[in-house]
């Protein structure tokens, strides 16, 4: 991860905050109330010493919280909520949660949902807002997906500001990944060179956890939970027939984090790939003959993959693109199943192989008890940054505790699992399997 410096950690602010919260909050330290949060409370971007050494020690995040004087009356703010992108546990507690917290805590009499996205800011597309009230929001939690409904990819930001003064939007909250997050950054810019006292402010929601600044984003927790369910199907598959082998595809296109959960919640994994480590298929070393090895001695084994792993293995094959700009990746979890009955069959040694892709079930379903609570968190603590006129900003989670991050620093670059890490070692551990599965040695990669 790039070492952001004093002046990137800054929090623009739309002016002076004149009025009151209404939040029963106290000022100072008190046996029976919680406090307001001031803006010289920080959180030091660095915990352990050893990592000081060289290294500037005076990188603080600005800590999330509610503000005693607030930029917007709230009596007479209208605010939005947008959630854009894949699907993600959470989504919908994140919505009723925005909602509540403006609704009920400051007393703001208008909230608007944008329907699919940031397509529902562009006319061309419809009419995309509609007016939340209590019956609307009130069991959405119970369920997947989300109630606003989402889509891929960028909208003309000019066309999307029109639309926010058009409707006297005070303040927009952006729920999802990084290139929802790009758009959320563009239209804070472009509201700032307006002089449109617009706040932005990003709520992370990937269920990949690969959004920098941010610890554990909303979903995750689920999605890992509901992976190791299917990984506990296909061990008893692989152990119901000889030589079984049974291959896991999970969702992760550029970081291996669902994969690295599920495997060691799991315990029950012989061979775990993720897009941060190339590994070969031939031998001498590569991963087939590993496979063989481990079949002909337990007979049999559990494999999962990343979606974004192993692509290196294509070749020269066109590169395209999703809506949102995303790299489409060749599909290794079929590619791995024909490859390994290839192998097995020309050593004539019987193999019962099985594939397995849950990889839109287990983004589709309600958060579990967790990320309930953080999806909560995320939504309370977004709409304290708002109130209190600040813009152009993530909700971070970092060390244990919320804070804000400059949205350029949340787009600047991806968050990704370092081999390095004590969450990799402990996939070896489970796994058993080697640390590389390659005939070349390579570069090493840094962490991150």
């Amino acid at each position: 991860m790039t070492l952001p410096k004093p002046e990137d950690l800054i929090i623009h602010s739309l002016g002076e905050c004149r009025f009151p919260s209404p939040l029963q909050l106290g000022a100072a330290s008190g046996e029976y109330h919680g406090e307001f949060m001031s803006d010289a409370a920080k959180v030091r971007f660095h915990v352990e010493l050893e990592r000081l050494e060289g290294r500037p020690d005076d990188l603080f995040f600005e800590r999330a919280g509610p503000r005693e004087r607030l930029f917007f009356d709230p009596s007479k703010v209208k605010a939005a909520i947008v959630t854009c992108g894949g699907l993600c546990p959470g989504i919908n507690n994140v919505i009723r949660s925005v909602f509540l917290s403006l609704k009920y805590n400051y007393g703001v009499p208008e909230v608007y949902g944008i329907r699919y996205g940031y397509r529902g800011l562009n006319p061309a597309y419809g009419d995309g807002f509609i007016r939340l009230t209590h019956e609307m929001v009130e069991n959405i939690h119970l369920h997947g997906g989300t109630f606003l409904g989402s889509s891929r990819g960028p909208q003309p930001v000019e066309v999307m500001l029109d639309t926010l003064a058009d409707r006297g939007i005070d303040m927009l909250f952006c729920v999802g990944g990084d290139g929802t997050q790009r758009g959320a950054d563009a239209l804070a810019q472009a509201a700032r060179r307006r002089n449109l006292p617009l706040a932005v402010v990003g709520i992370p929601k990937t269920i990949d956890n690969d959004i920098p600044y941010v610890f554990r984003s909303f979903g995750y927790g689920t999605a890992v939970e509901k992976a190791r369910e299917v990984i506990a199907g296909a061990h008893a598959e692989a152990k119901g027939a000889p030589n079984g082998i049974v291959i896991v595809k999970l969702m992760g296109r550029n970081a291996g984090f669902i994969a690295a959960g599920a495997t060691t919640a799991s315990q029950e994994v012989n061979f775990a790939f993720i897009p941060e480590l190339p590994f070969d298929l031939d031998p001498p070393n590569g991963f087939l003959a590993h496979l063989e090895k481990r079949v002909l001695q337990r007979g049999h084994a559990v494999i999962v993959v990343a979606e974004g792993a192993g692509q290196h293995l294509f070749g020269d094959l066109p590169v395209e693109r999703d809506a949102s700009g995303n790299i489409k990746h060749h599909d290794i979890g079929t590619y791995l199943r024909d490859r390994i009955i290839a192998h097995f069959r020309e050593r004539r040694i019987e193999a019962n192989v099985k594939y397995i892709d849950p990889s839109y079930l287990i983004r589709s379903v309600p958060a579990n008890c967790d990320d309930a609570q953080l999806s909560d968190r995320f939504a309370r603590y977004a709409v304290h940054a708002a109130m209190a006129g600040k813009t152009d900003l993530l909700i971070g989670y970092w060390h244990g505790l919320f804070v804000h991050v400059p949205m350029h620093l949340v787009t600047s670059q991806k968050k990704h699992l370092s081999p390095k890490s004590s969450m990799w070692l402990s996939v070896l551990a489970a796994t058993g399997q080697p640390v590389l599965m390659v005939n070349e040695p390579v570069p090493e990669t840094t962490a991150s």
